[in-house]
């Protein structure tokens, strides 16, 4: 199978692709249901080319996946010519107007039907090849039963299923949700994530006391009038009998924390309906039934994630697959295929690919991970540009000795006696070390020396890098650095092995196992 990952901009595009992606997927400015992603604009392209010159073997899927309007065609046909430059090897649409467009202006390009398009039948799916598509992404509703019989119907169109990452409490994702609370709409690609916000499900007490201190009059009493009482007999208890009438009578309300005043209906059928905030989907257990049920290619979620999460969800499921098609031991998965749970995540869920009431299932809280992402390490700078690091540093040193010499004894005298007692002010470089090299250190967190490090790449699970196993470094100046951040020119000095594209994590000193933390919108 496939593996199929996010890429929500270039960076993050270059790890999907060395952590063990066979295609990424990205989205375009104003035309992908991810608008809050950084996605792909100006000349990125050229960098994209590059990657795709680099994994020749690796592909490129573009998600055109909101609902156009006019206006939205409008603008797409006076970008023509900017996307043409990207080498997108399919896009990704809901819209089957777009669909001659695309055919037209694209005649290389394979088309693929966006999972919003809710295609869960086989009856659909012949009628989508007929229309001239490559690859649907299924409707996240249709069990492994029914891919089975899709494909079995329909033999020559490819199958892509998700695999792993958030959903949402919507059909197929098509949400009217956030649109309802906030104005944003997540077919247009503005999701506020309103399924995650926190809520208080009141009922209508007011209601209900008032039809009570009404039957005097002769008016109707409240139809959960008795089912009300006994609730507050009995401090919140009651028969499940009285809950589902409750449930199913229209008096309960969902009230947003930060929203008070502003009540919203809840209404219960008579199945059981989950409420509100999803749980995670992970099938990396369960790939053999995937591929056992006809499935061409798994697909990740999560544009809008971080380059953390993108590289060790691709890597994990790399090593996953590999091992169910013998080119690794399960033995040799396992470790990777375990350290998913070192990125963040909520509760888990099989979806519903095995049981409706697998997806039914609700959970709370964010997502955490007991890991910051610190760095990520460039390829080792040439023994000539580290002999020039090196002695810039000791330039440095000598021209504040010179400096020194040459002030007026009175003067240098309270220079010293300044930095003896401020010895942060006093310039470090690193001594030269025999089998040391320097490599580019792209801060993205504080970090101060001497911090235990982890290096994590493509085939290294984790290693562990002491505080005395590197230094940080100004790669312009030659001098020692304290601490690093993000922005601030850094290298980092050290004889610990770097393999290509490796990323740097801290443990997190906030993180407390088993407890949610609030960690905003």
């Amino acid at each position: 199978m496939e593996l199929v990952c996010p890429a929500g901009n270039i960076d993050k595009l270059t790890y999907a692709y060395a952590y063990g992606a066979d295609t990424a997927y990205i989205g375009l400015k104003r035309f992908s249901l991810r608008i809050k992603a950084d996605n792909f604009y100006e000349d990125e392209y050229k960098r994209v080319i590059e990657l795709k010159k680099k994994y020749p073997q690796k592909r490129l899927f573009c998600a055109l996946n909101i609902a156009f309007h006019n206006h939205d065609i409008k603008m797409f046909m006076q970008n023509l010519d900017y996307f043409k430059q990207y080498p997108i090897d399919a896009f990704i649409v809901q819209d089957l107007g777009m669909v001659p467009i695309l055919q037209k202006e694209f005649p290389g390009t394979h088309l693929h039907l966006s999972t919003q398009a809710s295609c869960m039948n086989k009856e659909a799916v012949k009628m989508y090849h007929s229309l001239g598509f490559k690859r649907v992404v299924l409707g996240r509703e249709v069990s492994l039963d029914e891919i089975r019989e899709i494909k079995d119907a329909c033999p020559e169109m490819e199958l892509e299923c998700f695999a792993h990452g958030a959903m949402c409490i919507a059909y197929s994702g098509r949400c009217l949700m956030s649109a309802y609370l906030t104005g944003r709409s997540a077919q247009s690609g503005f999701c506020s994530h309103s399924c995650r916000w926190e809520y208080d499900v009141t009922s209508c007490h007011d209601e209900f006391l008032t039809s009570k201190n009404s039957r005097s009059t002769g008016s109707s009493p409240h139809p959960c009038g008795s089912q009300l009482e006994e609730l507050n007999r009995n401090g919140g208890k009651i028969s499940a009998e009285a809950a589902k009438e409750i449930a199913q009578s229209g008096i309960l309300r969902l009230q947003e924390r930060q929203r008070p005043g502003e009540f919203f209906p809840v209404f219960e059928g008579e199945d059981f309906t989950a409420i509100l905030s999803s749980k995670d989907l992970c099938m990396i257990d369960h790939l053999a039934d995937m591929k056992k049920a006809g499935v061409d290619a798994i697909k990740v979620e999560g544009r809008m994630k971080s380059t953390y999460y993108v590289a060790m969800v691709s890597r994990a499921y790399r090593k996953a697959l590999d091992a169910l098609e013998g080119k690794i031991s399960a033995e040799e998965a396992a470790p990777f295929i375990a350290s998913l749970e070192d990125v963040a995540h909520r509760e888990s869920t099989t979806g519903f690919y095995y049981n409706r009431g697998d997806a039914d299932k609700t959970t709370i809280g964010a997502s955490d991970s007991p890991y910051l992402l610190a760095a990520a390490i460039g390829n080792p700078y040439s023994d000539e540009e580290c002999e020039k690091i090196l002695a810039a540093g000791q330039k440095l040193v000598a021209d504040r000795e010179a400096e020194l010499l040459a002030m007026h004894p009175s003067a240098r005298e309270a220079v010293l006696r300044d930095l003896e007692q401020h010895p942060e002010k006093v310039i470090k470089t690193v001594e030269k070390r025999e089998g040391w090299k320097v490599y580019p250190y792209d801060a993205l967190n504080r970090v101060d020396a001497g911090t235990e490090l982890e290096f994590v790449s493509p085939s290294v699970l984790g290693r562990k890098v002491l505080g005395s196993e590197y230094e940080f470094i100004n790669p312009k100046t030659g001098e020692k650095l304290d601490w690093v951040n993000a922005d601030h020119d850094c290298a980092i000095y050290t004889a610990v092995p770097v393999e290509e594209n490796t990323l740097v994590r801290v443990k997190d000193p906030d993180y407390r196992e088993g407890e949610i933390r609030d960690r905003g919108r």
